[in-house]
């Protein structure tokens, strides 16, 4: 369950983080933390229906749910399991980001736990969007604004229930953990450690500087190969 011991970062630094897409805190994230190279990012393809939205920064929610099977859990058992759930989203540092691991296995996104409800009451319990390995549907219908990262696109939810929440999940690669920092956007996520976020912006504008004079002569019109080795060099001095 969420970790009260971790102080929320400054809503100053997470509107710095979300100036960047999610490459470019990945690039960033190499330069301080460098150990975070090959771990703490989605490295399968997500679907995006709004590709057109802006990265999203907040903490984790994390879920897992399945479809396939119906819930063991008596009707009335059931119905308190959700408004925990929904307790659990919409309490704790915010802004938040879900992070649902479908645990059906090779049937993972079977019925989809996300549309146009679902969308609309964790927008309004505070949360950004959702990352999940499952399917979503009520595209048309979505909440606006509401990011989504998922792993397919269907019309039923099938059996789709909250199996349990506040623990560990792994998404598309990514592992998160309850109030993990996370940055998403039409590229993927990442899991940005609290303890560096605050290097993460001089980084990101530092990867900016050095790929810029690679870009300006990839770019002329005066491009040469012996130029393009003058831009590398130059790019591997700036610090």
């Amino acid at each position: 369950m969420t970790d009260s011991t971790k102080a929320p970062l400054s809503a100053s630094l997470l509107e710095a983080l979300g100036r960047y897409d999610t490459p470019t805190i990945c690039n960033a994230l190499e330069i301080v933390a460098p150990e975070r190279r090959l771990i703490g990012y989605t490295t399968k393809p997500l679907v995006c229906p709004f590709p057109e939205l802006s990265p999203i920064v907040g903490y984790a929610r994390t879920v897992t749910i399945r479809s396939v099977l119906q819930s063991g859990l008596a009707a009335a058992e059931q119905a308190k399991r959700r408004i925990a759930y929904y307790e659990y989203v919409g309490t704790g540092f915010g802004p938040r980001i879900t992070v649902i691991q479908d645990i059906d296995g090779a049937d993972a996104g079977y019925g989809a736990f996300w549309g146009e409800v679902q969308s609309s009451v964790h927008k309004a319990l505070g949360c950004l969007g959702v990352i999940t390995d499952g399917s979503i549907r009520d595209i048309p219908q979505w909440a606006p604004g509401f990011q989504a990262l998922a792993g397919s696109i269907g019309p039923s939810h099938a059996f789709v229930h909250a199996e349990a929440f506040g623990g560990e999940v792994r998404v598309a690669g990514m592992t998160v953990r309850s109030d993990d920092l996370i940055h998403a956007d039409r590229h993927g996520a990442v899991v940005i450690p609290r303890e560096v976020a605050a290097k993460v912006p001089d980084a990101a504008e530092l990867c900016g500087r050095r790929e810029t004079p690679i870009l300006e002569i990839a770019r002329s019109k005066d491009f040469t190969l012996d130029k393009l080795k003058e831009a590398l060099q130059r790019s591997a001095e700036i610090h």
